[in-house]
């Protein structure tokens, strides 16, 4: 399934599918002039950390939260100190989460500690019942199970609401889902999505469930009613054109639109051309996997960018565009400096493919240890406590 009108040159993103003819992956700044998003330049970020008075996240100062839609109107309700909030989710297919699932929630729990505002995380669970073999018992069960790894990053619980949609799907949040439902036509979704007539109406119908937490009225316990909250949207850019759709809507409805800020994939151990799959378990390196497990993957799957001999690595160097370990680093390895020693070293051919391997080994283990102790912290009581409706921390 493709969104409509894609070239058979282009790259291909969007919900359910993510590919690149080029080794080093999808183009973004093709991505950002065929989505009509704006990229994140220097001058955002500086107006970011002027304005917060923090210096830039690495996955924002390095380009990984590459492309937005509104950011400075966001920005502009932080300076008079105006309300908003954050809105994120997942879709639960799979019981353990990968590095990839892990990226939005690290960036999204910094966003919530630097502006300090209400979090809503929605768990799609009727979503993955469309669109996979799976029971609604199953796909609820893997939502509760995701929300502990999600918890496990750290959210402020005073400030943050989980949900999974078959449990919140009535009152306030139906009355938004209908009147958005309302507001597209089949051929709207059809052209958005791509649906065809093989396609059940559960599919068809769920863009608007997606939607309807964008809007602060569909979440009164938390918002006192109010219906003019806008929200900042982190997530991966395959997921846009849900909230295109939810933008153009908006105005229709009287409703402010959501402003988005986009992260690029971590791609896939084989190479960039696709993002990590939680289907295909060599392709990505999962919360639940051992430290001996990390080592097995980085070493036997991650592409590498260097030369085929030791000779020739060192003669011609490295090519961090296309070495997965590399891309790794950008996305985990803090330390600036680091990194580009790295990048220079490994270009020149001083520093060799196994070494560059080890470093980020060394990194993944400690990243996937420290998140499973994080865990085991996480009880099915604690889950309850994020997931009940309720008033957070904020007056409105």
């Amino acid at each position: 399934m493709t969104v409509e009108g894609i070239n058979l040159e282009d790259d291909v993103v969007d919900p359910w599918k993510v590919e690149s003819k080029s080794a080093k992956g999808v183009d973004y700044d093709k991505l950002i002039k065929r989505f009509g998003s704006s990229k994140i330049d220097k001058e955002l970020i500086e107006r970011f950390e002027r304005i917060t008075n923090r210096p830039a996240h690495i996955l924002l100062k390095r380009g990984i939260f590459f492309s937005h839609r509104d950011l400075n109107y966001i920005l502009d309700r932080y300076e008079k100190n105006e309300p908003f909030f954050l809105y994120t989710g997942r879709g639960p297919s799979s019981e353990a989460m990968h590095l990839g699932h892990l990226i939005p929630f690290i960036f999204t729990k910094w966003l919530q500690d630097v502006f300090d505002v209400p979090l809503i995380i929605q768990l799609t669970d009727d979503e993955k019942f469309f669109w996979k073999d799976l029971t609604l018992e199953e796909t609820h069960k893997l939502a509760i199970e995701n929300s502990k790894d999600i918890i496990a990053v750290g959210f402020d619980i005073e400030k943050t609401f989980i949900f999974a949609d078959t449990d919140y799907m009535s009152g306030a949040f139906y009355n938004m889902v209908c009147r958005i439902q309302k507001c597209v036509t089949f051929n709207q979704a059809r052209g958005i999505f791509g649906f065809g007539d093989s396609d059940c109406i559960g599919k068809i119908a769920f863009p608007a469930i997606q939607a309807a937490t964008s809007f602060s009225s569909s979440f009164p316990a938390i918002f006192g009613g109010r219906a003019d909250i806008p929200c900042l949207i982190p997530c991966a850019i395959d997921q846009d054109p849900y909230f295109r759709m939810t933008r153009d809507v908006a105005p229709r409805l009287g409703l402010p639109k959501p402003a988005l800020i986009h992260s690029t994939f971590i791609p896939a151990l084989q190479g960039a051309q696709t993002k990590m799959s939680g289907s295909d378990p060599n392709s990505s390196v999962y919360l639940t996997d051992s430290p001996k497990v990390i080592k097995t993957k980085i070493n036997k799957y991650a592409f590498s960018g260097g030369g085929a001999t030791t000779e020739e690595h060192k003669e011609k160097g490295g090519n961090c565009d296309i070495d997965i370990s590399f891309k790794y680093l950008s996305f985990f390895l803090e330390d600036d400096v680091r990194l580009e020693e790295i990048r220079r070293t490994y270009t020149s051919g001083e520093l060799l493919t196994g070494y560059l391997k080890q470093e980020l080994i060394v990194i993944l283990q400690k990243i996937v240890s420290d998140h499973q102790e994080k865990r085991k912290a996480v009880t099915d009581e604690v889950v309850r406590k994020y997931m009940t409706p309720r008033k957070l921390n904020y007056n409105y």
